[in-house]
């Protein structure tokens, strides 16, 4: 059955969070057409995962055909998702027991007004925000999510100016600075739970994730562009074929000329992931070196040895990036680590961490009880206690 054209509207405007109380009743009823609103497929004995998911794929083929629409299905190096799981706002697989899921708007709200989930996620906590705090040279300090727009400081001839997009400007005397003007060094940290964006000198935009932050100077000088990062940042570097570009990360560097890529080295991880998205880039570390193209990720380990992956997931990769949480096969222990970063909480496992893998596509603007309320779906309980999260299988 082909998704009607009005319909895949809707989705595009439940997305941006635009659709109006009407809209979204014609989406839930179109929705609730459909005979299955949730196919659960049981592993036999000797099924393997690919064959499980392979059977996944073709009841759900069965029930609907492949669709999109603008800005749903269309980031880059994605695969198409299925229209009616885009209009439901999950898609989950979970590899203990193997369900697929599908839950519209309405079932979400249902299950919200349920007492027992009612008083497991009363405490609510509002997702991240665009927050960040820069280091001057000297030690000095800004907050620029409460900072106003216009000169924030001086160094020395060099103005801070923060501009109406929230992005900084170095200038001296009305103008950018250059490679021939004095170099300072500063520093932008984000705290968990917020993001931001920075554009260097150079042109080189930079995104940082919750609890990341990046050490640049105002202006580039030298044979080389050097910055230094800590957790997560997304790159697009402009290119200069006489000046390469350097990221040092938890004592690996990533080279580049010219390209867009992303670099996760929180220390809580088990590896430091750069996974390219256009250009090339060099990766060392000691003796270990690798060249990527894109569509490749490399992994070193804590000690420092290095592995090359061809089948990088981009969309999962840059997912932060465009707002959304973008699982494939994640545990459950990276799932709520990256909870934790974007709302600012402590998880805390009552016994083992419950097993399973899930793989789904959430919104990063959604409150923290609604995350966990489709969370729970899965046969995890949740429970919101101030700043805590309670987990147990």
């Amino acid at each position: 059955m082909q998704v009607p054209e009005n319909i895949l509207a809707l989705v595009e405007k439940y997305h941006a969070g635009t659709i109006t109380a009407n809209e979204k009743i014609i989406l839930d009823e179109w929705y609730h057409s459909f005979d299955d609103n949730r196919v659960e497929i049981n592993a036999g004995e000797n099924d393997t995962e690919q064959q499980l998911e392979e059977r996944i794929k073709s009841r759900l083929n069965n029930t609907i055909q492949y669709g999109s629409a603008p800005g749903i299905n269309s980031r880059r190096g994605v695969g198409r998702m299925p229209a009616v799981a885009a209009a439901a706002g999950i898609l989950i697989i979970v590899s203990l027991g193997f369900y697929f899921i599908f839950i519209s708007k309405s079932s979400r709200q249902e299950i919200a007004t349920s007492k027992s989930i009612h008083n497991q996620l009363k405490n609510d906590i509002a997702p991240g925000g665009n927050k960040a705090v820069l280091t001057l040279a000297d030690g000095s300090f800004i907050v620029l999510d409460s900072a106003a727009n216009g000169t924030l400081s001086n160094q020395g001839k060099i103005k801070i100016q923060k501009l109406d997009n929230g992005l900084l400007a170095y200038t001296m005397n009305g103008r950018q600075v250059t490679e021939h003007d004095e170099a300072f060094f500063n520093t932008i940290s984000t705290p968990r739970g917020g993001q931001y964006q920075v554009t260097l000198s150079d042109g080189t935009k930079v995104w940082l994730n919750a609890a990341s932050s990046i050490r640049f100077p105002v202006v580039f000088t030298g044979t080389e562009r050097i910055v230094e990062i800590t957790g997560e940042a997304y790159f697009e570097v402009t290119k200069n074929k006489h000046r390469p570009f350097i990221v040092k990360a938890n004592s690996s560097e990533i080279e580049v000329l010219g390209t867009h890529f992303n670099v996760n080295a929180y220390n809580e991880e088990t590896s430091t992931k750069t996974t390219l998205l256009e250009g090339s880039v060099n990766v060392k570390r000691n003796n270990y070196t690798a060249i990527l193209l894109p569509g490749q990720q490399a992994r070193m380990n804590k000690q420092g040895e290095l592995k090359v992956f061809n089948d990088a997931d981009l969309e999962e990769a840059v997912a932060w990036k465009d707002g959304l949480f973008v699982m494939k096969k994640a545990d459950i222990g990276t799932v709520m680590r990256q909870i934790a970063r974007w709302y600012d909480v402590e998880i805390v496992y009552e016994g083992t961490v419950p097993p399973g893998r899930i793989t789904g596509d959430m919104s990063r603007n959604m409150n923290l009880s609604k995350m966990l309320e489709v969370m729970g779906l899965i046969g995890v309980h949740f429970t919101i206690e101030g700043n805590k999260v309670l987990v147990k299988p």
